[in-house]
């Protein structure tokens, strides 16, 4: 079974359905990594859609574009509790290794906010390019963490849309004077919400506030965003699977 030789064994991301008994093609870059790494020909390898399903398989053709890889047993793995990441439009290298992180964490969705102060940042991470540079380095680190469901990435969205497309069950802004986050476990369906460099300015915090956000914190410092969102990310996963 898949679930049971998970370690040493290379994950790789494919698109589409994974069926036992199928063909999965993937793409050049998983060609040049393994030729990078001198895989060959009937090496056994894991195949995920990111999309629930992980399978297992064996390379069966190794191509310059592409690589042909025979699926034998696929695994549905259940979609972990709903978890949200708000996070703000800001500096585009500490974007991305937040991404990278929240995937490995197993987030749910990737929701960024331009704030205020996120317009002051510059280079900033917003758009379309920037966009698929974040799903790179999301499908890098759910091959690298072996894991199964990639995080759904969303349009930026102003912090007066996010308070109407975001409605999780339990609503937190990471803010240092907010009660301990790990003292508001158990957790279920999760949003986060962290605040720009600078911080969020009144209006937007009271914004927040109005609409049912519950103030936060993770510790008596002030953190950088990506460092809130790698911390509080943990503390809600950890209590969802010590449950």
């Amino acid at each position: 079974m898949v679930g049971r030789d998970r370690e040493g064994v290379a994950t790789f991301h494919g698109d589409g359905r994974l069926a036992a008994g199928a063909i999965a093609v993937l793409g050049e870059g998983a060609a040049h990594h393994m030729r990078v790494r001198r895989m060959a020909e009937g090496t056994r390898i894991r195949v995920t859609n990111g999309l629930g399903a992980m399978a297992g398989g064996t390379i069966s053709r190794i191509r310059r574009e592409a690589v042909d890889v025979a699926l034998d047993d696929v695994e549905d793995v259940p979609r972990p509790r709903p978890l949200v990441l708000c996070v703000p439009v800001a500096d585009r290298d500490r974007m991305l290794w937040l991404a990278e992180k929240a995937t490995e964490l197993g987030v749910s969705v990737w929701q960024p906010v331009m704030f205020a102060r996120s317009r002051s940042v510059s280079p900033r991470g917003e758009g379309d390019a920037f966009r698929r540079k974040v799903q790179a380095r999301m499908i890098s680190a759910l091959e690298q963490s072996s894991g199964a469901w990639l995080p759904e990435l969303r349009d930026e969205c102003t912090p007066e849309e996010l308070v109407s497309v975001v409605r999780a069950g339990a609503r937190f802004l990471l803010d240092r004077g907010g009660a301990p986050l790990a003292s508001c476990a158990p957790f279920d369906d999760v949003a986060l919400v962290l605040g720009p460099e600078g911080g969020f300015e009144d209006g937007e915090r009271g914004l927040l506030v109005d609409a049912g956000w519950r103030a936060v914190s993770l510790a008596a410092t002030t953190l950088r965003f990506e460092t809130a969102g790698v911390a509080a990310a943990a503390i809600v996963r950890g209590a969802q699977v010590a449950r």
